[in-house]
């Protein structure tokens, strides 16, 4: 590797000096049918080769592993302190995700199973978590059976033609996985929290085993 790149922290960089330098780029311009081909080629398995190789000859990973920022990454916005708000609970980020929750469930007004699961006149019924907790600790429903109704919906409309995905990536076999180890949960009687056997679509620019992280692109898959 080459010498490497230090940047300097943003306090000490003079803006009236900053000058942008433009970098030729190597890689193919793609509209039409050509692009559309290219896409194919990139989703397919050869996908990862191309994109290795653009990289390469654009010398990304050179410039990002040759490349030293002194500062921290910014991970959440910063504010400045506040004084505490009545009635606000402050979460503690030390805790541990599953205390975390409950705290967060101690918050919420008093459920009442009869007012959310009847439905009443509406012909549609949006479950929301606590549904789906009560359900499954009532034994009116199991999270196998509801990942069975889960795979079905997702399957249907991934065979529509065209395709019309709900989500980016989709694995029915880790889904019956999971859910089989939530109900099994459920029968011993140890759910993990009130989330456990709830199901949610995870955002794709969150790493989040076993799919890939592609962030809306192939670029960084």
């Amino acid at each position: 590797m080459g010498k490497r790149q230090v940047l300097l922290p943003v306090e000490d960089v003079d803006w009236s000096a900053v000058k942008y330098e433009r970098e030729e780029i190597k890689a193919p311009h793609l509209t039409g049918l050509q692009l559309k081909l290219f896409i194919r080629f990139i989703e397919s398995p050869l996908g990862p080769l191309i994109m290795s190789f653009l990289k390469k000859q654009n010398k990304i990973n050179e410039l990002l592993r040759g490349t030293r920022i002194p500062e921290h990454p910014m991970f959440r916005p910063e504010f400045p302190s506040q004084e505490a708000e009545p009635s606000v609970l402050v979460m503690e980020e030390e805790n541990i995700p599953t205390e975390r929750v409950e705290s967060a469930l101690r918050c919420l007004p008093s459920y009442e199973p009869s007012s959310h699961l009847s439905g009443g006149s509406s012909p549609f019924l949006y479950w929301k978590i606590r549904d789906f907790a009560y359900a499954y600790r009532s034994g009116l429903v199991t999270p196998l059976t509801v990942a069975e109704h889960v795979i079905l919906g997702v399957e249907e409309f991934n065979n529509k033609n065209p395709p019309m995905p709900w989500l980016v990536s989709f694995s029915a076999e880790e889904v019956r996985k999971q859910a089989e180890a939530s109900t099994k949960r459920f029968e011993e009687e140890n759910p993990l929290s009130i989330l456990d056997g709830v199901f949610v679509a995870i955002k794709d620019d969150i790493d989040c085993h076993p799919y890939p992280t592609k962030g809306g692109s192939n670029m960084v898959s």
